[in-house]
This record gives structure tokens, sequence and C-alpha cells, in this order.
């Protein structure tokens, strides 16, 4: 049998360069989406998926990530003098426990592939999950406990895919499928950012992994790839020739946290999702003006 997944690796290293000036100061995954950071999000599929141990890849500047998983006592203190205990007992429900949060520095930006082969110490001989923070997944099934849920049955390594438009293939990596399994598909391969009229299909990879600790020697070999960085897919390909790869076909809506219009998409939508009858409400009277709501 596979060992379970436990632990997530999330590279929160990033600029945010598509939705500058926001980001100059505050970290992209901390930029709130409805009542709550993007990042939050993450974390919860990665709770719903039984993960243990996250391991966020930072950089400079991302210090508010970090404070953000702690204790802020002074907030804390004035919410339990003025008896605010709803609010208090959020914060303390957010928290992770102690010690099931490790944060290393990806000193220099040099790509996903070295982003995620800065956690190599900490990963071990364990299989891990790789959770894209931009990515907000909202489906009735969280998408990386669909992928864990498969993952024990198949073992080896998975990616989760949707299916784009054809025409915007050249915008995403997508795989090669092999065999229909259901909710899984087998993978022969993928291609990064492929001409339309050469795409091997429309299934874009979403942001989601589950991969296996050999990968960390490969991007440890890995040369630079497109755009001068070390590439994941890159090492992907590379282990995908000796070890299984499945790619899990994720049956909801992803929202992409670092474009303008993704962001406000997630917004309105996890708004809607918190209290349904309220946000309708706010969100119509905005919609028609009324300054009031």
């Amino acid at each position: 049998m596979s060992r379970a997944v436990r632990k997530a690796v999330i590279p929160v290293a990033g600029f945010g360069t598509r939705v500058l000036p926001a980001t100059k100061v505050i970290p992209k995954e901390m930029l709130p989406v409805y009542d709550r950071p993007a990042l939050q999000y993450v974390v919860d599929e990665a709770l719903a998926a039984g993960i243990e141990h996250f391991i966020f890849i930072t950089g400079r500047n991302k210090g508010a990530i970090e404070d953000y998983f702690d204790h802020a006592y002074e907030l804390e203190d004035a919410l339990a003098q003025k008896n605010k205990t709803a609010l208090l007992d959020t914060l303390n429900t957010l928290r992770p426990e102690a010690g099931t949060c490790s944060f290393v520095r990806q000193q220099a930006p040099k790509g996903l592939g070295h982003a995620i082969w800065c956690a190599r110490d900490l990963v071990g001989d364990d299989p891990f999950a790789v959770m894209l923070p931009d990515m907000i997944m909202d489906g009735a099934t969280p998408c990386l406990k669909g992928m864990v849920d498969s993952y024990g049955e198949t073992g080896g390594n998975m990616v989760s895919v949707e299916a784009v438009p054809q025409e915007d293939v050249s915008k995403y990596g997508v795989i090669k499928p092999g065999a229909d399994k259901g909710v899984l598909l087998e993978m022969l391969g993928m291609v990064e950012k492929p001409p339309v009229d050469q795409a091997p299909s429309n299934l874009m990879i979403s942001g989601r992994y589950i991969l296996e600790s050999e990968i960390m020697a490969l991007l440890g070999d890995q040369p630079p790839g497109a755009g001068g960085e070390i590439q994941l897919t890159d090492s992907m390909e590379t282990l995908l020739k000796t070890r299984p790869f499945h790619a899990y076909k994720f049956e909801g809506v992803t929202y992409d946290t670092g474009s303008p219009q993704g962001y406000l998409e997630a917004f309105a939508a996890m708004a809607l999702k918190a209290d349904a009858s309220t946000s309708e409400a706010v969100l119509s009277g905005l919609l028609k003006g009324d300054r009031r709501v």
C-alpha cells in the first residue's frame, strides 16, 4: 500500500506581478477573498484532505504569511476584553496547531521547480502534495481530498486537470491522456503551453499535485528550462518515464486569484457561498448603485 499523503508544499514566494500595484507591500496570497485571505482557502482544502504538515516556501517581504498563522496577542487580548468571543473563536479556529507549519525561504526566484526542491529535507522520503496558492478550487468534493482518496488506490504521482476551450490550450500546461479510469486518466505525457494545433488534449494541469519524493533528486539536477527557470514539469516528464502518473478530473470551478479577473470572480463566489442571502442582497444593491448596502 502507498504511504498516506500528510505533507503539503505551498510555494508563496512569488511577487504577484499580475495584480500590481495591490501586491507591492501585501503578499498576493494575503489579499482578502471576502472575509479571509486567499491562502486560507487553500489551507482549508488541505485540511479537508488530511494534510498534517504545511511547508510554505517563502521569500523576502512575505513575513505577513508567517504572522497570519501565529498568535496576535494584542488583538486577541483586545477582543477578549470586549467580549467579542465570536471573532476570537474564529481566529482560534483558523490558527493551525503549533508545529504543523514550516517556513523555508527560496532565496532567489528560480522557478516553481526550485521552490519545491527547497522543501526536500522537510519532505524526506514521503509522498507529498503541491498546492499552488493562486488557485481557489471550489467543488462538492475538495480537489485535494478527491486526489488523496484516489491516490490511496493507485499510488504513484497525480495532477489535477480541467477541460478548457481548445483555443485556450496554449496558455496552460496540458496532459497527453491515456486510458480513462473514471475519475482518473492515465497520463502518457505533458506539454507546457503547446500551439493550439499541436496540443495532445484540452485538459489543463490546474494547480494540485501529489508527487513521490524521487522527484526531489531530479529537481536538484534539473537545468533551467522555459524562462530560464527550473520547471517542475520538466522533472515530472522525466519521472513519468519510470513511474506511474494519473490525472484527477476535478469537477468544480477553479478561480485564479493571481489575475485581476479571477480574483474578482473568486471574491464574488466566496461571498455568495459564505452567506447566500446576505451576500446576494449586498451584491444586488451594489450592482444597482445603492451605496447604503
